[in-house]
């Protein structure tokens, strides 16, 4: 039996799941990381090292994955990770707020606060995508990839007001009421919008062949995955696509104060160009590939592997615009790269869900995990890479236009090499059908053999 598929409605519902994962991760990321280096004038070491504590755990997507594969059934993950990760946004608040009078108690409660959300948003972030990827139409994929980002950018904008509001005037106590309320709403949103989406059945009823078989262990479901030819390129492609796209974030101001002599304000405005940029590529792709009022165009290979390229170009010429200086258009080439990472961005998350499905059944949680994990570690070494890279070619070179020309070359071969990568990679975008088919008929025997050829 084969569930319905998600009405746009529903697309919405799962999407509020983002909008309250993210207003939590915001918080923890950005406000308590203020609040530790300017009024508690803590070293900026700290907030960088908890951060990255949650980047760390997301390698275990892929176990996490494999509990909500077992268990056939993807909604009770995602409420089980947004409890720990509402929990651990209320002790990270409480952490901040008594390392003012307890620091070595508060930093180690923050450790313990950090480890709650990086599991927490590896096992919801994990299961939400898989759950949205098998119940959506393939035509609507780019569309509802762009819904869920939107809507989680959303939840950051929302919680950078309404706590903005709330905490001023400022005091470890309000910090702690505003983050448990915060907290406790985005729970129960999430638990609202998951609420009766997903069917009771997770597998064919009455069917013996799932009955006798005993469940893979998790070293037997990677071992299967790992050794499909286009998971792993898959994963390879979201490696490095990802350092590629996130290795600027924290270059790019620099660069513009540096070589172009913009203000801090000019830079922060150059930043929200870029960003609006970014959900401009965002809807373009939900629009043409979806064909929403219009013809639909392209297939989610092309458009990721065009996101690519465009993304390649738009490097080339921020790297042109440092050597020809202040007479360059830097605002519209900004803006176009940030049209080519939107379409990237939703594109590659559009493929993910597609080739979610395509391979041994029963495995899409470890898939998406597998991959997941891949874009998390590769986000959280993205900047400190583009930021080694520039001080680096700064110091070899006399020129910062030129060091800073270097390092988005550098950037821009990524992008061509992982638009190689997805060539071969999104092939599977042709063949998942016939493959997911084949796997409905044959159960679970055992892993794959080594040897599994394309």
């Amino acid at each position: 039996m084969t569930a319905e598929s998600l009405a746009w409605l529903g697309i919405v519902r799962l999407g509020l799941v983002q909008t309250a994962l993210g207003s939590v991760v915001v918080l923890t990321t950005s406000t308590l990381n203020r609040i530790m280096v300017v009024e508690l004038a803590l070293p900026a070491m700290l907030p960088g090292f908890l951060v990255g504590l949650h980047y760390v755990l997301q390698v275990f997507r892929p176990r996490l994955g494999h509990g909500s594969d077992v268990g056939g059934r993807r909604t009770p993950w995602i409420i089980g990770g947004m409890a720990l990760l509402c929990v651990g946004g209320a002790t990270a608040s409480l952490a901040t707020a008594w390392m003012s009078s307890n620091l070595a108690a508060g930093i180690v409660l923050a450790i313990v606060a950090f480890l709650l959300i990086g599991i927490g948003v590896g096992a919801a972030g994990t299961s939400l995508l898989v759950l949205l990827a098998k119940r959506t139409d393939e035509r609507r994929r780019a569309a509802a990839a762009s819904i869920v980002w939107i809507m989680m950018i959303g939840g950051f904008v929302i919680t950078a007001m309404v706590t903005g509001q709330l905490l001023d005037p400022f005091s470890p106590a309000r910090l702690v009421w505003v983050a448990t309320a915060l907290s406790a709403a985005a729970f129960a949103l999430s638990v609202l919008a998951v609420w009766r989406i997903e069917p009771d059945y997770a597998r064919p009823s009455g069917d013996e062949r799932f009955a006798s078989d005993p469940q893979p262990s998790f070293r037997a479901a990677m071992l299967d995955v790992w050794s499909e030819p286009r998971a792993r390129r898959f994963a390879v492609f979201v490696f490095l696509s990802m350092i590629a796209y996130s290795a600027q974030d924290l270059i790019l101001e620099p660069f513009a104060g540096l070589v172009f002599s913009l203000t801090p304000g000019q830079t922060t405005q150059l930043s929200g160009i870029q960003n609006g940029g970014v959900l401009t590529g965002m809807l373009l792709v939900a629009i043409f590939s979806s064909g929403i009022g219009v013809p639909r165009i392209g297939s989610l290979r092309s458009w990721t592997i065009g996101g690519c390229l465009a993304s390649a170009v738009a490097l080339c010429l921020l790297a042109t615009s440092g050597v020809v200086g202040p007479p360059w258009p830097l605002r519209p080439t900004v803006f176009a790269l940030g049209v080519a990472n939107g379409v990237y961005a939703i594109a590659a998350i559009g493929s993910m869900m597609s080739l979610v499905g395509a391979g041994r059944a029963n495995r899409e949680g470890v898939r998406m995990g597998l991959w997941g994990a891949a874009q998390a570690i590769a986000f959280g070494m993205g900047g400190l890479l583009g930021t080694l890279a520039s001080d680096v070619a700064r110091y070899l070179l006399d020129s910062a236009a030129d060091a800073y020309a270097v390092v988005f070359i550098c950037e821009a071969a990524l992008f061509v090499l992982s638009a190689v990568l997805a060539t071969r990679a999104a092939t599977a975008l042709t063949s998942s059908s016939h493959t997911m088919r084949q796997d409905k008929a044959t159960p679970f025997v055992g892993p794959l053999k080594e040897g599994r050829s394309a």
